[in-house]
């Protein structure tokens, strides 16, 4: 009796890896995002063109091993974590904190297509002072754990204590950090569409 190979299994493990390598362009955004970097940035750091980063970003190009080793290396990620490789059988989100400039980042959520949530912890002197607002793609909602947080927003400029929340289009220029000499914890969601998040904030005291 003559036998066939069942395809089956096979197509499946190839759209499987065809559906991981197409949700990478999101998560590569996400992260350049995440960071406040511009592609210009990105590329000054990985040697990959403008142009090449924006087409992995929209989908246009397909990510190669040569091209995702430089970012997951600016990123300060696996290469699991850029393709959003998981473990057989367990559900749990493998939280990786990943520290840089005085900022601590523990992802929550691993969905590139959906609203992406992070913890952040910031510690004084980490970053400059002097705000440097940058616009995006999305929405963002802030909400401080602990501690007290700054936020330039447009032409406002405030201060969030612990408790609080903002939300905002991050097309408007933006800009956060600590707001005093003590560490402050953050939830920062961000995606392009959800429910509103009520504003609770004052203007900074000089």
């Amino acid at each position: 009796m003559k036998h066939t190979d069942d395809p089956t299994g096979a197509a499946s493990a190839a759209l499987g890896t065809g559906d991981a390598l197409d949700a990478v362009g999101a998560r590569l955004r996400m992260l350049r995002q995440a960071r406040q970097n511009t592609l210009a940035e990105v590329s000054a750091q990985t040697g990959i063109s403008v142009s090449t980063l924006s087409r992995l970003e929209s989908g246009g190009r397909r990510p190669t091993l040569e091209l995702l080793l430089p970012l997951a290396k600016a990123y300060r990620v696996t290469l699991d974590d850029l393709v959003g490789a998981t473990q057989t059988g367990d559900p749990r989100v493998h939280m990786r904190p990943v520290t840089e400039h005085g900022m601590t980042r523990v992802p929550l959520t691993r969905n590139p297509g959906g609203i992406q949530a992070h913890k952040l912890v910031l510690r004084p002197g980490g970053r400059s002072r002097e705000p440097d607002p940058r616009t995006h793609e999305g929405y963002e909602w802030l909400y401080v754990l602990n501690g007290k947080l700054r936020l330039v927003l447009g032409d406002l400029d405030l201060v969030m204590s612990t408790g609080e929340a903002a939300e905002f289009d991050t097309r408007v220029p933006h800009w956060f950090d600590n707001a005093d000499e003590h560490p402050v914890e953050l939830l920062v969601l961000f995606g392009r569409q959800g429910e509103r998040a009520h504003l609770r904030a004052r203007p900074k005291q000089n």
